[in-house]
């Protein structure tokens, strides 16, 4: 659906996308995040058509979106993250204004309109003015909105932003059954507990480059593949200790709490192993598990140029 290759953009000394690569299949549910000043709200910007870049090229739904941005404008849809004002319309009004600019009109664009806003949920805020809506309710509208031209592309930035808890959870959900209908669905935010819950696939910006992408399951899976094991015995603790230093696929030992925090360097197999060795012992095991990791972790390790990139060093 989306492919960009060599994305560049630069504001003065500043270079806000420097050989940008992301491609985003089809139906996917997409996660879009990075620090402050990495270039993702640039990168959105020059999707969606606001911005041109320096260098580079930028394909939606295949075709060129610098050579026919006008034709390609009706493939996607746009949820920015700061809704215009419009004080003195009401909801239906404001509507049935952009159902007119996409060229529904009369019975087939109230119909339309009708429609999205049972879908978005504010069909009983048809006659509230615009203006006296909430921020969630804003939001959902600006989908509503998104969505009259029915485009196969979604690119939301920043959507839930400022969001209570509920209205997050709506909105989420909201994308998720859109993403179920066959739309493929960019979408930017800092909350990145929530993206790691609805999103298939994540790309984490870093310095105007993609630094990570790929499957969500896929990723975390990785990560945790990386992350110490954890191991809780009753009693004999210095003897599991004394076998674990024997295990080649050992590096580092410690004790949190209960737990025995190994560093270990092997798979599944060698996993087993570990603990047979331990149990045939008689080491008394209650606790056997590679320690979780979330997207939160995963963002603060390849964000932070002073630690080791552990998720990196697992993709080459």
């Amino acid at each position: 659906m989306l492919k960009i290759h060599g994305l560049k953009k630069k504001f003065g000394n500043f270079q806000a996308l420097n050989g940008l690569d992301m491609e985003i299949e089809e139906g996917a549910l997409y996660g879009f995040v990075g620090p402050n000043g990495a270039g993702k709200t640039t990168a959105i910007k020059i999707i969606t058509g606001l911005l041109r870049p320096d260098e580079g090229s930028i394909e939606i739904g295949g075709k060129d979106a610098l050579l026919y941005r006008e034709e390609v404008k009706e493939s996607f849809g746009y949820v920015p993250d700061e809704f215009g004002m419009y004080d003195n319309l009401k909801v239906w009004e404001y509507m049935e204004f952009f159902a007119s600019c996409y060229g529904y009109s009369g019975l087939m664009g109230r119909n339309r309109c009708t429609e999205l806003l049972e879908q978005v949920k504010l069909s009983d805020k048809a006659d509230f003015f615009v203006d006296s809506l909430s921020r969630g309710m804003k939001q959902r509208l600006c989908l509503a909105r998104a969505l009259i031209h029915d485009p196969g592309f979604l690119v939301l930035d920043e959507p839930t932003s400022g969001m209570d808890p509920r209205t997050r959870m709506e909105f989420k959900e909201m994308l998720r059954e859109l993403c179920a209908e066959g739309k493929t669905i960019l979408v930017s935010s800092h909350i990145l507990s929530e993206l790691s819950q609805m999103c298939t696939d994540i790309g984490i910006i870093d310095a105007g480059k993609i630094v990570l992408s790929g499957n969500m399951a896929e990723i975390l899976r990785k990560v945790n593949d990386s992350n110490p094991l954890l191991i809780k015995v009753c009693g004999n603790r210095e003897e599991a200790i004394r076998l674990l230093r024997e295990n080649i696929c050992v590096t580092t030992i410690s004790i949190r709490e209960e737990n025995i925090v190994v560093s270990f360097r092997g798979d599944k197999n060698a996993e087993a192993e570990l603990l047979r060795s331990l149990v045939s012992a008689g080491i008394l095991v209650n606790g056997f598990i590679r320690e979780q990791g979330d997207l939160e972790s995963i963002f603060m390790q390849i964000t932070n140029h002073d630690m080791e990139k552990v998720v990196l060093k697992g993709e080459e």
